[in-house]
């Protein structure tokens, strides 16, 4: 039996001319958070008060020679996001924000005496989670804004801020 004939070029179909899809924006308010680990020494004490009061207040975390803690920081962000990216705020770029801001100056630190930004500060993590929205915050960029910082000391402690307003 014969093969049928091919058919003539000009019978065959052109290739479908690529569309240009309109890209679509979802509405929506989302939350996106990063974390980030740092290494920290520090001695809560209250030096207005007795050593016997800060004894009772602080037990061993007012040793003279300081304690240390592996810090998980998680910040987050909320916004709509860009219909152009689909972002918030890149995740990368909020990974380098919360180095400059928080990671760079504390790991591997005296939190007590080698932070700048601490200084004069009973460095509990309900007091360090306010001192790093104030240093985070004016980092976000647009669209974004802050919207908690919470800071685990240990698996099981940790302190949470959501910002002046909350």
């Amino acid at each position: 039996m014969p093969r049928p004939a091919a058919k003539p070029k000009s019978a065959v179909k052109p290739a479908r001319a690529s569309r240009s899809k309109a890209v679509r924006a979802l509405a929506g308010t989302v939350f996106i958070t990063r974390q980030v680990h740092f290494n920290s020494a520090h001695r809560l004490h209250n030096p207005s008060k007795s050593q016997k009061w800060n004894e009772d207040k602080y037990g061993l975390c007012t040793n003279p020679h300081w304690h240390g803690h592996n810090y998980v920081l998680e910040v987050t962000v909320r916004g709509t996001p860009d219909p152009e990216t689909g972002y918030i705020l890149d995740l990368a770029e909020l990974k380098r924000i919360l180095h400059r801001a928080v990671v760079d100056p504390c790991d591997h630190r005296n939190l007590n005496e080698e932070v700048d930004f601490l200084r004069g500060i009973i460095p509990s993590t309900e007091n360090l989670v306010i001192a790093f929205w104030h240093e985070i915050a004016p980092l976000i960029p647009p669209p974004g804004a802050l919207h908690a910082v919470r800071l685990y000391e240990t698996p099981r402690n940790f302190a949470e801020y959501r910002g002046p307003d909350a």
